[in-house]
């Protein structure tokens, strides 16, 4: 019985753990998009994304000894939680009023191609994260390889602003 299963082991097929959850994360999208729409989906997996980014704060508060983060730590905490998940994210402007970034490696890998409902995650995580520590967020998701952009662009902006008011994006209270 050893020997057929060490010979299964073996066998050339692309699956692991993390392959395989990025597998059903995309079917599991692209159902929800089928039976209630890309806007429904959309908003959905914001709401799991700002679940998980309320807890990811947690985290990079309790780890860095702080009751709040600034906008520099805010912005730093964002790429570093995408580059531990294997996103390429990194800081094009931070201002007083907004950080930009750019993203080179989806962590969704090629499965996020043709599901921007899965970038809700991104906006949400973002704008939870930067909405806890500094009171209010509105996240732009300006390009994003989901809808085939070379790079994801994203936008958060940190007060309402003129700039912030005409941003197609989503509004973050803590």
């Amino acid at each position: 019985m050893a020997v057929e299963e060490l010979k299964f082991h073996r066998l050339p097929i692309p699956l692991d753990r993390d392959r395989f959850v990025r597998d059903m994360l995309r079917d599991f999208a692209a159902s929800l998009e089928a039976r209630i729409g890309a806007q429904q989906a959309a908003e959905f997996a914001a709401e799991i994304g700002e679940r998980t980014g309320a807890q990811l704060g947690t985290y990079y508060r309790a780890a860095l000894k702080r009751l709040n983060l600034n906008r520099e730590d805010v912005a730093a905490v964002l790429v570093d939680l995408k580059r531990r998940i294997e996103g390429d994210f990194y800081i094009i402007e931070l201002t007083d009023e907004k950080i930009v970034l750019g993203n080179r490696a989806c962590p969704f890998g090629a499965k996020v191609i043709d599901r921007p409902a899965l970038c809700m995650m991104t906006s949400a995580v973002f704008g939870s994260i930067a909405s806890q520590n500094l009171g209010y967020a509105k996240v732009e998701l300006k390009e994003t390889i989901a809808r085939r952009d070379k790079e994801c662009r994203v936008v958060v902006y940190f007060r309402p602003s003129a700039e912030s008011e005409r941003a197609r994006g989503r509004e973050y209270r803590p």
